[in-house]
C-alpha cells in the first residue's frame, strides 16, 4: 500500500452499492501506485502514457498539486487497491488563489458507485481549507455520467470559450 495522509474517512454508499470508498491523499510513490495508474491511465486518455516514476514522484512533491486516490473499503473493513485518482492543483493570479481539478478517473469496474463523487468532494474540501476563491474543472459534454455528477454536487457550466494551445 502507498504512504498516504489524509482522514481516511469512509464516504456512504450510492443506495445503487453496498461499498464504501476511502480517500487519500498519497505522499509517496510506490509500485502500488504505478500499477494503478498503468491501468487507469488508459481508461482516462489514449492519447497520453500513464506516468513513471519520477513524474509521480515530482507531481506529489510539488506543494501547489494534491494527488488523491481512492481505494475500495472491503467487506472486513479492509482497504483494497486503488480505484481512482484526482489531480487538484492550486495557483495564485492577482485576484486571489484558484484551483482545478484535472485528470479524474475511476476503474470501469467501479464506476457508479459513488467514487467520483467522493474524490470530487475531498478536493472541494482541500481547496476550501487552502482558501481558493473557486475551484474549476472541464468535463467533455460525451461524459455524460460525469457532468452530472459535476452538476449534482454544485458546479455551474460556465459561459466561456475554453482555448488550448499546444506544442
Amino acid at each position: 500500500m502507498s504512504d498516504a495522509s489524509s482522514d481516511p474517512s469512509p464516504v456512504a454508499p450510492d443506495a445503487a452499492d453496498e461499498s464504501a470508498v476511502t480517500i487519500d491523499t498519497v505522499a509517496t510513490v510506490d509500485d502500488e501506485l504505478l500499477a494503478a495508474f498503468e491501468r487507469l491511465i488508459p481508461q482516462l486518455s489514449s492519447s497520453s502514457p500513464p506516468p513513471s516514476r519520477q513524474q509521480l514522484a515530482a507531481l506529489i512533491d510539488n506543494s501547489e498539486t494534491v494527488l488523491f486516490v481512492a481505494r475500495e473499503i472491503g467487506s472486513e473493513g479492509t482497504t483494497e487497491g486503488i480505484i481512482g485518482s484526482l489531480t487538484l492543483a492550486f495557483y495564485r493570479i492577482p485576484t486571489g488563489l484558484k484551483a482545478w481539478i484535472e485528470d479524474v478517473v475511476v476503474d470501469e469496474a467501479a464506476r457508479g458507485r459513488g467514487v467520483g463523487a467522493a474524490l470530487t468532494n475531498a478536493a472541494l474540501a482541500e481547496a476550501r481549507t487552502r482558501g481558493s476563491k473557486d475551484v474549476s474543472l472541464t468535463s467533455r459534454p460525451a461524459k455524460e455520467a460525469a457532468n452530472r455528477l459535476y452538476q449534482r454536487i454544485g458546479f455551474e457550466a460556465r459561459e466561456t470559450n475554453v482555448y488550448r494551445y499546444k506544442f
